[in-house]
């Protein structure tokens, strides 16, 4: 028997989250379809983590095991010809039997997409949170970093997944304004906007320098995490709180001191660590 680990890219629209769930599609189902297409066996396949209705991937990692004698490239190539086309393999490679693509996960990094233009991006509307008004993206990074290191999160956490302890180590954490949209972006390509590239356009026309990116690195997160904190840090970019709150709400250890939780579609997990 042979352990195989996937990276997986995935639009999500269409998706009911990871998890299999009755009679509605999800990506742990679709990916298990394809490999028992490819092996003609039924496989359970884990990811890093379920991620919810509409979230999105760059970089998931999931893990199956097989009988099947197809070498690492083959098989990459084998189900990329049987997924949809909102999912692709990125990489296949055979791992120790022992590995597990949640618990010996050491880092992950999310990105949030927010587009504060007047008009919606009918192209980027399933990839960002359409908020409709000017943020102050540099208020809100600063506001962000009294979440760096250690802390209790419970403020930024929904009720509903329980969990032995709510202390997570964010290692990096920023808020920047982008050119246009960075869903399917890298990191290191994320660029500050140039602000007179619009000069003369009418008002009602998507702007491209609308776009802001919240990423987050963490040791670990906790069930709407990242979604809590684009909500919370979202209420200093628009003036209703000043940055300072952003770390009283981290120390009630209280989730009704935070912000709402944004919608999903502006979530994608960009990269998960094992070393």
């Amino acid at each position: 028997m042979r352990a195989i680990k996937l990276i997986l890219a995935y639009d999500g629209t269409a998706y009911a989250g990871w998890q299999s769930q009755p009679d509605r599609p999800t990506l742990q189902e679709t990916l298990e379809t394809a490999i028992r297409q490819i092996t003609g066996e039924s496989v359970r396949a884990l990811a890093s983590g379920r991620t919810d209705a509409g979230v999105h991937a760059l970089g998931q990692v999931a893990a199956f095991r097989t009988h099947s004698k197809l070498v690492p490239d083959e098989l990459c190539r084998a189900l990329n010809a049987v997924l949809p086309r909102d999912v692709a393999v990125l990489d296949v490679a055979e791992v120790d039997a022992r590995f597990h693509p949640i618990r010996d996960a050491r880092r992950k990094r999310y990105r949030y997409t927010i587009h504060d233009g007047p008009t919606r991006d009918v192209f980027c509307r399933a990839y960002c949170w359409h908020f409709g008004r000017a943020l102050d993206a540099e208020s809100m990074h600063r506001a962000a970093q009294s979440l760096l290191g250690s802390h209790d999160f419970s403020s930024f956490e929904t009720s509903g997944a329980p969990r032995k302890t709510s202390v997570r180590t964010i290692s990096d954490i920023f808020v920047r304004r982008l050119r246009d949209c960075p869903v399917f972006r890298p990191t290191n390509a994320a660029m500050p906007a140039d602000a007179d590239r619009n000069a003369g356009l009418s008002s009602c026309r998507p702007s491209r320098d609308h776009f802001i990116i919240l990423e987050v690195e963490a040791d670990g997160f906790l069930y709407n995490m990242v979604r809590a904190i684009a909500g919370t840090l979202v209420e200093v970019g628009r003036g209703a709180e000043r940055e300072s709150w952003v770390r009283d709400v981290l120390e009630s250890a209280d989730r009704r001191r935070a912000g709402p939780t944004a919608p999903p579609e502006g979530l994608c997990l960009v990269q998960v660590d094992y070393a």
